[in-house]
């Protein structure tokens, strides 16, 4: 049906804020309606009418003041805001500000053109006695987003783009010289230009064209257009990159601590191809035993004031989508040159520890290295090793896909890493380190990048060994300077929310598990208890995810509160500078404090840790979202198909499923449940028949068919077919 952009006839509501926008511009000055109506470029009588009635009841209101007959003053008011707008995805939206306690409710008529995330001015007022209050946007201070990702809806002289995001309530019009070579049904990314004050819609322009819906590519790469990630470098960047001296020069060897002839190796994903660390081991003369975690030094050739160090601050991650990462540094670094790849010589840049037997540093030593890799292991290699004590890799678990026997003295210095890794996990633990040993969702897909199985990735020794391993080189980095007081970029994590805890209490209690809140050792030792008690159980992946969105969300900065998650008082990321901005950061503040030079400035580090922290949100918000695509993918052949799942949600309009043999999310609609007739229940959090009184509540395992996936929505729909007793 064809759309028409509407010239309604101005309701009361819009004067309001328009009007008090004019008159807060200047709170010295008085107006009257001709002037406010002149501002307004409102010309009939009608309209100067409306502006009349809206000033006198913005005057009861107390909201304006009359310093003489006809002339009107704004009055400034603690009721006027500034925050950021949270869209509800119903045309409603909360304004959130760090000068509230709660955030405030703003009403669908109140947005006036406000979209998620804007910041505005806003006021709050008390709608009815007794009633919460609510906040109406005055001003646009700035848009938090021009760029939008959606589907071209062409019609005769002009064109509308409209977007899959919930929380973007209204349509981009494009003018018929704006539309480009787009097509109809075409995915693009359009520019909000201006937003008329007569018009329903904003008006914008079509920038970039990115296939047609539903085809594999397009939709990946309207997934990283969506937060505004790359998707390729800028030609001067790649240039730059191929400039780059990447041999191993004598010169260079002369200034760092040549480690080439220490066992050295590492370990990661077998399909891995930027190596960011390797481990070096050798027995010492004590019985002690010397540990290198050696790291690829990036910011050997990523110099400051580059065109590469600005596209990779820019950039700030890597983000990894089910079918290919996108990388923060150019391929000839990522995958060659920085790559502590094996038989090659690097620069590294490393924290070696002296060991003893209970896992004790007796010593340790940061700085500039060269290493040689002798062998590059998977996690599985090294798992097979640990388990078998066998040197001997079967054919079906070597990289190689054929049998391989590793040298007797990676095997001996697996084993002992694997041993010292275990006392200091447990140590973790004992102090209040929280595990989260979440499952991993990964997808087999063909030659064609299709989906055509899942399976599941779960933590084991192997991973643990090397988690243990950089997480001591994180600590001991950020505590080695941080006990210097010098500024510097630390990973912290804060204490949980405790009513976000109460929450996933109430939640957990259903299922016959519970939290003790006596103290903050506690509380982590009972997440740990619950982590460990629902494993191999139906509710594990709703716990673990519940659990996980109950605590804090971890960000970079210069003010050091410690990790919580991690019971550290200091940590840091040190340890993936190829993937990582904030590594490299602290390679370059590391050298440059071992190099006796004065703390650098707080606010400048600040902002870039501010900024780091927001890429990273965007990149697991992207890589989510591919998740999200897969697994409608997957569905897609599945219909007809009877799953068991578990009821991972329950709201006023339906109840969330998961599948236990996949773990694909999707939605029941309350109306399609045709056994009974439910009504959402909230102290229970469950849907009650009103014929049965049957309880459909989390944790209940249910029948589910697929109705529908949606790869645009990326949102699978069930049909339910009963509960299971």
């Amino acid at each position: 049906m064809t759309k028409k952009i509407k010239n309604k006839k101005k309701k009361n509501f819009d004067f309001s804020a328009k009007i008090l926008k004019v008159i807060s511009k200047n709170t010295q000055k008085s107006y009257n309606y001709k002037q406010i109506a002149a501002q307004l470029e409102i010309t009939d009588t009608q309209g100067r009418n409306e502006i009349i009635k809206e000033l006198k009841r913005l005057l009861s209101e107390q909201k304006i003041e009359e310093i003489e007959t006809g002339k009107y003053r704004f009055v400034p008011n603690t009721n006027y805001v500034e925050g950021r707008i949270d869209m509800t995805g119903r045309k409603t939206a909360y304004l959130v500000s760090e000068e509230l306690e709660n955030d405030v409710f703003i009403p669908t008529n109140n947005l006036h053109k406000a979209l998620d995330g804007d910041l505005v001015k806003a006021y709050i007022y008390n709608k009815r006695k007794g009633k919460k209050a609510e906040a109406e946007v005055v001003e646009i201070l700035e848009r938090h987003k021009i760029h939008f990702v959606g589907v071209v809806d062409l019609q005769k002289n002009f064109a509308f783009v409209s977007t899959a995001d919930t929380k973007m309530y209204t349509d981009i019009f494009i003018p018929k010289d704006k539309i480009g070579e787009a097509q109809n049904g075409d995915v693009v990314v359009a520019e909000i230009e201006d937003w008329p004050e007569k018009a329903d819609s904003p008006f914008g322009k079509v920038i970039k064209i990115l296939g047609k819906q539903g085809e594999h590519n397009t939709e990946i790469h309207a997934i990283l257009a969506e937060y505004g990630l790359p998707n390729e470098f800028p030609i001067e960047v790649e240039a730059y990159t191929n400039k780059l001296d990447t041999s191993i020069s004598p010169e260079e060897i002369a200034k760092r601590r040549d480690m080439r002839d220490v066992l050295t190796f590492t370990i990661d994903p077998k399909d891995a191809k930027d190596f960011d660390d390797a481990l070096s081991f050798q027995v010492l003369e004590n019985g002690n035993y010397e540990i290198g975690i050696h790291i690829a030094d990036v910011s050997h050739y990523v110099q400051e004031d580059t065109v590469l160090d600005d596209e990779a601050f820019h950039r700030s991650t890597s983000v990894y989508l089910v079918d290919r990462t996108i990388p923060m540094l150019p391929e000839v670094l990522s995958n060659f040159a920085c790559s502590l790849r094996p038989n090659e010589e690097k620069y590294t840049f490393s924290a070696v520890f002296e060991l003893n037997n209970k896992a004790q540093i007796t010593n340790q030593w940061f700085g500039r290295t060269v290493t040689y890799s002798d062998q590059r292991m998977a996690y599985e290699e090294a798992q097979y090793v640990i388990e078998t004590k066998d040197r001997i890799i079967p054919d079906e678990i070597s990289i190689t896909g054929k049998s391989q026997e590793i040298t007797e003295e990676i095997a001996e210095a697996i084993l002992k890493l694997n041993d010292l890794a275990k006392i200091m996990r447990s140590k973790r633990m004992q102090e209040g380190a929280i595990s989260f040993d979440k499952i991993e969702v990964k997808f087999n897909l063909n030659e064609n990048d299709e989906p055509i199985g899942v399976f599941f990735k779960q933590s084991k020794d192997a991973n643990h060994l090397i988690e243990e391993f950089m997480l001591l080189a994180n600590r001991k980095v950020s505590e080695f300077i941080g006990k210097q007081k010098k500024t510097f970029v630390y990973r912290i994590h804060d204490e949980p929310d405790e009513d976000k805890l109460f929450g996933l209490q109430a939640i957990i209690s259903k299922f016959g598990h519970s939290l003790n809140f006596k103290s903050s050792k506690s509380i982590s030792q009972s997440l740990n208890t619950l982590l460990k008690d629902v494993q191999g159980k139906k509710e594990q992946n709703l716990v673990d995810t519940l659990a996980i969105r109950s605590m804090s969300k971890a960000s970079y900065s210069t003010h050091n509160i410690g990790h919580y998650g991690l019971a550290f008082d200091y940590y840091s990321h040190f340890t993936s500078p190829i993937r990582r901005y904030p590594d490299v950061m602290a390679h370059r503040l590391l050298q440059h404090y071992l190099d006796g030079g004065k703390s650098v400035n707080e606010e400048e580090f600040e902002k870039k840790c501010q900024h780091c922290s927001s890429m990273e949100s965007l990149a697991t918000s992207a890589e989510r979202d591919s998740i999200k695509y897969m697994q409608v993918k997957y569905m897609q052949n599945q219909k007809g198909k009877e799953f068991v799942g578990v009821i991972s949600g329950v709201t006023e309009w339906g109840i969330y499923v998961e599948i236990v043999e996949n773990k694909c999310e999707g939605m029941v609609r309350i109306r399609e449940i045709k056994d009974d007739y439910y009504v959402f229940d909230e102290k229970q959090y469950a849907l009650v028949g009103q014929t049965t009184h049957n309880l459909l509540q989390l944790g209940d395992e249910v029948i589910i068919t697929v109705k529908n996936a949606d790869l645009v929505k990326k949102q699978l729909d069930f049909n339910y077919i009963r509960k299971i007793d």
